[in-house]
């Protein structure tokens, strides 16, 4: 039998993951699932789900007016992975190329892939903050190159585009793919110049991507979003609907019920804990928006040895920053999703590890 090559199929279980199955942590510190981290999901949102208009099956390619409205999108898909996949089937022939941040969330390699399309690293670099190199991006276009992605505010790092970055990513001339999906959960109220929704304001064409999954706290639920704007965004809108057309995804339900779900209180609750728990790690990277805080940890073992030591020695487990492409480690990456009293105490026994070791 001779199946796709697109992947490998073969993923081995590291060391990490086979110590955490065998003997789980005591305080896990790595949790993004919403639905496990103690949330108040108010019961009767669960009657949105009711409306009879839910029978009646509308088979509009770009999902229901009323709900593209209120979330300000062009199209609704199953999941912002499909929403990915609707930009690649649009941009892309089989073995053109995409960029894609680094250090970011390891997924992009294996929606590109499915495409049949390829990914290039553009780095970000961290200086009291983290920017993007420019030079390294525009190094890294080449005639393949047909769209950026930006994850704004990136995961992990928590940085938002700035205007002047976005100016220097529209002169390269290609469509820009902003994952906006962390954009509504900033970690401060400051002011400081940001860029939170790159199709509002883009010159470029440009695709901003949401959904319930973060939006709502609800990644059970499958709804996400498409905006498009810029330069050509009326050929792109005709060419993304035929695209839409042959799936027809999105879910009546769950596009009458959404509403109802970013109404819930659920996003406020969110809010409230990942601000808490930032402020309990003022010696974290600089970040401003997103669910995840980066501590430097002391070069005196690896990040897998630093892993697995607070494993065994502390019962805490945080992720590796390798996990998400981070280079210039050791790093620790924590979800500021956790409950509060686990966080607390994880972090208290991480940093107990790194004063025993430093003596």
């Amino acid at each position: 039998m001779r199946f796709s090559q697109r992947l490998d199929w073969h993923a081995p279980v590291n060391d990490i993951a086979r110590r955490v199955a065998e003997k789980p942590p005591l305080y896990d510190l790595t949790g993004s699932n919403p639905t496990r981290a103690g949330l108040r999901y108010p019961p009767e949102v669960l009657e949105a789900f009711a409306n009879p208009k839910a029978l009646r099956y509308n088979a509009d390619p770009r999902g229901l007016r009323e709900v593209r409205e209120y979330v300000g999108a062009d199209f609704l898909t199953a999941s912002s992975s499909e929403s990915y996949s609707y930009l690649l089937k649009l941009l892309c022939d089989p073995g053109d190329e995409i960029l894609v941040p680094r250090p970011s969330y390891p997924l992009f390699d294996y929606l590109a892939h499915l495409d049949s399309v390829r990914t290039a690293q553009y780095p970000l670099f961290y200086d009291h903050g983290w920017h993007i190199d420019m030079g390294a991006l525009r190094a890294a276009v080449t005639d393949r190159t047909r769209a950026i992605v930006i994850v704004n505010p990136n995961n992990p790092t928590g940085s938002y585009l700035k205007p002047r970055e976005l100016e220097e990513l529209e002169s390269l001339g290609l469509p820009l793919i902003s994952d906006e999906v962390f954009a509504c959960y900033p970690l401060s109220d400051d002011n400081e110049p940001r860029v939170e929704c790159v199709a509002a304001v883009s010159e470029v064409l440009s695709f901003s991507l949401g959904g319930l999954s973060k939006e709502a706290g609800m990644p059970q639920m499958k709804l996400g979003w498409i905006r498009v704007g810029g330069h050509g965004r009326d050929a792109a809108i005709e060419r993304l609907e035929l695209i839409a057309d042959t799936y027809l995804s999105a879910g009546t339900p769950v596009q009458l019920a959404a509403k109802a779900l970013l109404e819930s209180g659920v996003r406020e609750q969110i809010q409230q804990r990942i601000r808490g728990n930032w402020n309990l790690v003022p010696e974290a990277l600089r970040a401003e928006g997103g669910w995840s805080a980066i501590l430097r940890l002391p070069p005196v073992r690896t990040e897998d040895e630093w892993i697995l030591h607070l494993l065994e020695e502390q019962g805490v487990y945080v992720q590796p920053g390798y996990f998400f492409d981070m280079e210039t480690g050791p790093f620790a990456v924590a979800s500021l999703l956790t409950e509060p009293e686990i966080f607390a105490k994880g972090l208290q026994r991480l940093r107990t590890s790194i004063a025993i070791l430093l003596g």
